[in-house]
């Protein structure tokens, strides 16, 4: 376990970010930024241990940060229309770039990156490597990602032999294991008799679980390095999504309802090789239908406590 560290998590208040940035903190000075629009919401990370600063990577201040970091967990993102790509370019990708260079002593730093950057193959089941080819993709929900991850790649990449900085790129895969991600959005779905919808049918992905991923930080973070190490960060099943209504729609006794929505250009399956990964870390710790049970049970759960749907929840 990571502990004694100084660590800097960027987009500390993403659904990703906020339970590692927790979790770290136990035994970590950690420090989050984010845009923080509304101060009240700092006051959770603040309460949690975590000191916060107010800094927009679109346009950073860096004299309120201090450059002596351990660790750098570059996790913020800005999810935009294709007609604010320039915004997205210097959000996603120009202001990491100054980020890495203030904090360029730091022993390690993970940068994401994710699936939208692999061109779409035309099996759905085609496991992507970290070798396959990128820059051709197209993905409906974030239009500007694409572009974008491949420009955050090549910064972090030029970084780690300008700076002599040690880099891990992790291209995640679906994120799972707290009400807010897709895993979630497909049971409350079900749960209310909509109609589930992919880009393709099947549509493979190999979602990784939070618990997965605190303990998978630490070998991640020791295979940075110069060059940087680029690896898919993805769990070691497979299943796609209609599977997984399949098994919320067993669970509440439901069927389910499907739509192929093709999107030109986007990829029909996002399954990862995880080969690499579990050279580094090992293999997952935890098992899909298990952690979507207890994912739909927390769901059940909640609903019954608040009497009814949060839909900010998601």
């Amino acid at each position: 376990m990571i502990s004694g560290e100084k660590i800097l998590i960027t987009g500390v208040t993403g659904m990703v970010a906020t339970p590692l940035a927790h979790f770290l903190a136990k035994e970590n000075e950690v420090w989050g930024i984010a845009r923080f629009a509304d101060p009240e919401a700092r006051r959770p990370y603040e309460d949690a241990g975590i000191t916060t600063r107010a800094i927009d990577l679109a346009n950073p201040d860096f004299s309120i940060l201090p450059n002596d970091f351990t660790y750098i967990l570059h996790l913020s993102w800005m999810r935009a229309d294709i007609s604010q790509l320039q915004q997205a370019i210097r959000t996603n990708v120009e202001g990491p770039g100054l980020l890495f260079q203030h904090c360029r002593k730091a022993k390690a730093t993970l940068v994401m990156s994710g699936m939208g950057i692999y061109s779409p193959h035309e099996d759905p089941w085609h496991l992507y490597t970290e070798t396959d080819p990128i820059g051709r993709a197209a993905t409906a929900y974030a239009p500007t990602s694409p572009s974008s991850k491949a420009g955050i790649e090549a910064v972090a990449r030029f970084c780690a032999r300008a700076f002599d900085m040690p880099i891990v790129i992790t291209r995640l895969n679906t994120y799972m294991g707290t009400q807010r991600t897709m895993p979630a959005q497909v049971i409350r779905a079900v749960l209310d008799g909509k109609t589930i919808h992919a880009p393709h049918d099947p549509n493979p992905q190999s979602p990784i679980h939070i618990e997965d991923m605190k303990w998978q930080l630490e070998a991640l973070l020791d295979a940075a390095s110069v060059p940087a190490t680029i690896v898919n960060w993805s769990g070691d099943e497979t299943m796609p999504m209609q599977d997984w209504a399949r098994m919320a729609g067993e669970f509440a006794g439901k069927e389910v309802a499907f739509e192929t929505n093709y999107v030109p250009g986007a990829p029909v399956g996002s399954a990862s090789d995880p080969t690499l990964r579990q050279s580094i870390t090992g293999p997952c710790r935890t098992v899909f239908r298990d952690e979507f049970r207890k994912l739909f049970d927390d769901h059940q759960a909640g609903e019954a406590l608040r009497g009814g749907p949060n839909w900010g929840a998601i």
